[in-house]
This record gives structure tokens, C-alpha cells and sequence, in this order.
């Protein structure tokens, strides 16, 4: 089994969009999943930012140009949420962009969508070499 850094992190996340998605079931738009999530982070005394406006950096010019994380966890860990009928690989490339801009290691996109969420969750974790490609930009560092 391959080991990643924050791997006890991931699993207490997955435990808490499972206590939801088992409350709530599937069907739902994805903002009510993200705000029971966010409650759930709340008990368990995790920090989040949600909605994080993220610019990106291009031939070193930083441009706001509106692209938002749903939820970064604890500076370390990346969400992507959704509420869709499937994953597309178009979801999975996002959420490693967004991982690779940040310079953080690891994601998990998270599709509330389905009977069992356990089928829902894509865990997507960059080696360091691919973190460490490129200098983090200071509003991206933790």
C-alpha cells in the first residue's frame, strides 16, 4: 500500500462527507452537501477555508481570474465536491491541477451522487517531484 503524507487527515474527511452522505443520501445539490461537510469539520475541530479564491500564475504574472477551491482542509488537503450523475475524467484533471497550483500533495474529489459514497471518492495524491516542479506562490503557502 502506497503511503502519502496526511493520509490520517484524508481518512477522518472521508469519515465525515460518509456521516453526511448516510444522513442525507444522494440527490441533493452539492451546496447542501458542502455546508453539512463544513458543519462536520466544525465538530471535529478541523479548519477549512471554503470557496477560496485562487489566482493563477502565468509566465510569472499572477491573474485573478476567478477560479475558486470548494474547501482547502487544515492548508493541506483539497476538495473538489460534487453532486453529479459521474466522475469524468475532465473532474479528476482538475482537481490535480488545482493541487499542482497550489503546491499541495493531495485531494480528494468527493461526488455525493451516488447509492454508496464509498463509489464516490477519487483519492488523487501527486508524488513530491510533481509538487515541487514549480516555487509555491506566497498566497498559496500554508
Amino acid at each position: 500500500m502506497i503511503r502519502y503524507q496526511d493520509e490520517e487527515l484524508t481518512h477522518n474527511i472521508i469519515a465525515a462527507a460518509i456521516e453526511v452522505h448516510k444522513t442525507l443520501g444522494p440527490g441533493l445539490l452539492e451546496s447542501a452537501y458542502k455546508t453539512c461537510l463544513l458543519m462536520e469539520f466544525e465538530e471535529m475541530g478541523l479548519n477549512y477555508k471554503q470557496e477560496l479564491m485562487t489566482p493563477i500564475v502565468y509566465r510569472n504574472k499572477r491573474i485573478d481570474c476567478g477560479f475558486r477551491i470548494d474547501v482547502l482542509v487544515e492548508d493541506k488537503i483539497v476538495l473538489e465536491l460534487k453532486s453529479v450523475e459521474h466522475i469524468l475524467p475532465v473532474h479528476e484533471a482538475q482537481i490535480l491541477t488545482y493541487l499542482r497550483l497550489l503546491g499541495r500533495q493531495v485531494g480528494l474529489l468527493i461526488n455525493f451522487n451516488v447509492s454508496v459514497l464509498k463509489k464516490g471518492i477519487r483519492r488523487c495524491v501527486l508524488d513530491a517531484h510533481e509538487v515541487a516542479l514549480g516555487e509555491i506562490p506566497d498566497w498559496a503557502k500554508p
